[in-house]
């Protein structure tokens, strides 16, 4: 059991430094406009309004 787990570590160390050490992809500009499209915030509505009253509420 120990030289299973022994090994996965091994396995999880050697990924680990596999990723920290490939090179990141760029980010191009189509990608640019769709993240500030992602983040700029919503317009607010307030859809109380529209909403029916209450049934037997006389109005």
């Amino acid at each position: 059991m120990r030289y299973l787990f022994g090994g996965l570590v091994l396995l999880n160390a050697i990924t680990l430094g596999y990723y920290l050490f490939i090179p990141q992809p760029s980010v191009t500009n189509s990608l640019k406009l769709i993240e500030a499209e992602i983040i700029q915030p919503l317009a607010f509505t307030n859809s109380a309004t529209y909403i029916a009253p209450p049934i037997g509420k006389a109005e």
